[in-house]
């Protein structure tokens, strides 16, 4: 592991992308300032600009897949070279992060290199993508066609999102395809709607040519194809059409191993291994929860974990510490003074909490309360706010007969009796008719 060449990056909106492309082959592209969709079916049958026929006449001659000009993938073109532009940048900065692993694998099963931006139609480029079906990862796969190309789910792990794991099931699934259809659009047809799905379209219209098939299909897999063309096209001749790549703002090329022996949250590997969030998480992607369990292996910075292994006896200390709250990260410790009316349930939702934390946190074996009944809680610290412009963005509200400190946070979105008492100062849950107290806009 350690002669692996990993790129990791930072940047902000990176998961908003995968919905663009989803969106694209389900309604048409976007082809308008409106955020109109051309319905792919009234396609026009003007002549296109030589120069679309020219390109991808030069990319089909390079590949056994059929990635020749038709008028039907014209609107994609004008698509991902207009209003979808901006993915196509992002995608230029992220492929060099995946594709040299997608073309390793894909060279190992001797299939067509160009299967390579499949992954762009399928998740823009996001391990971590999952459509409203369930389909997860960069190659999208559902959770039992997951099981049976090899790739293990568990309630901590999804190996869907593992950029290596799922290409090489991925790849598998690609031949099993091939060797069933023996035509590369078929393939992606198969891929997109099921092999079950196209075989019993085939089997009623009489033809094995996807463009034979192309008008009976549903739309999402009708437009699947073209999207795949348009895309080796855009992806190929960005410069071309002025599409500029911003440079990854991360790069990591030393990667080793590490398995830890003590279930972490990463928060806390953080804060021991001196790496940014983003980067474990963009490392591990496989992993489903902001928490490694006890024998994880994690792919981390060399330098990371050389340090961690330096340190090992002291760092598991400090493990444990932060699980037994002695030491806090993200969070501060609050003593809550049960009111009239209270119960676990409402004061947990208050704090963001959970109600077994509660009662972990204060021996509760019962859930009965009693007023004045103080409870600690560990509260996460929210993102903090410059002092100035939290004063302009207050509201001042004038308590009225019969409120309660309770009653006044329901009326305003939920916002806590804590967050109340902290803003005003007020050392008591009780309020008078007529009192100034000040509220945060929503």
């Amino acid at each position: 592991m350690k002669n692996i060449l990993f790129v990791i990056f930072i940047c902000l909106g990176y998961f908003s992308f995968a919905g663009d492309t989803l969106e694209i082959l389900k309604t048409g592209p976007k082809l308008d300032s409106n955020s109109t969709f051309i319905n792919v079916d009234e396609i026009s049958n003007t002549q296109p600009s030589n120069i679309y026929i020219d390109r991808l006449g030069v990319l089909n001659d390079r590949t056994p897949m059929d990635l020749a000009y038709r008028n039907e993938v014209q609107p994609f073109i004008d698509s991902y070279l207009g209003p979808n532009k901006a993915l196509i940048s992002r995608m230029q900065r992220l492929k060099k992060l995946y594709f040299p692993l997608f073309e390793q694998q894909l060279d190992k099963y001797d299939l067509p290199l160009e299967l390579k931006y499949l992954a762009i139609v399928e998740s823009a480029l996001n391990p971590k993508a999952k459509s409203v079906s369930g389909a997860v990862g960069l190659w999208q796969f559902m959770y039992l066609t997951g099981r049976e190309y090899g790739l293990d789910v568990s309630s901590y792990l999804d190996e869907r999102q593992d950029p290596l794991k799922s290409t090489r099931s991925a790849c598998e699934y690609f031949r099993q395809l091939y060797d069933i259809f023996g035509d590369w659009n078929l393939v992606l047809a198969a891929y997109n709607g099921g092999p079950g799905y196209l075989q019993r379209k085939i089997n009623s219209i009489g033809s094995y040519n996807f463009w034979d098939l192309y008008p009976h299909l549903r739309k999402e897999t009708r437009n699947y194809v073209p999207t795949f063309i348009a895309v080796n096209y855009a992806m190929n001749y960005a410069k071309e059409h002025d599409i500029t790549t911003d440079f990854l703002e991360l790069q990591i090329t030393d990667i080793d191993t590490l398995t830890i022996k003590k279930q972490v949250e990463i928060n806390t590997l953080v804060e021991i291994l001196c790496v940014n969030k983003e980067t474990i998480e963009y490392l591990n992607p496989s992993y489903k929860k902001d928490l490694f369990p006890a024998k994880s292996t994690l792919i981390l910075p060399s330098f990371s974990i050389i340090d961690f292994l330096n340190n090992e006896q002291a760092n598991y200390s400090f493990i444990a510490s932060v699980e037994a709250k002695e030491i806090l990260i993200n969070e501060e410790r609050i003593v809550y003074s049960v009111l009239e009316g209270d119960y676990l349930g409402r004061i947990a939702k208050e704090f963001g909490v959970k109600v077994f934390e509660l009662k972990k946190w204060n021996n509760l074996l019962k859930t009965n309360l009693h007023i004045g009944q103080k409870l600690v809680v560990f509260k996460k610290k929210s993102i903090p706010n410059d002092d100035s412009a939290f004063a302009i963005k207050n509201n001042e509200y004038i308590v009225k007969q019969g409120d309660t400190l309770w009653d006044i946070a329901q009326k305003h979105n939920g916002l806590s009796v804590w967050k109340i008492k902290s803003l005003n100062n007020l050392k008591s849950d009780n309020i008078r008719p007529g009192t100034k107290i000040i509220l945060p806009r929503t």
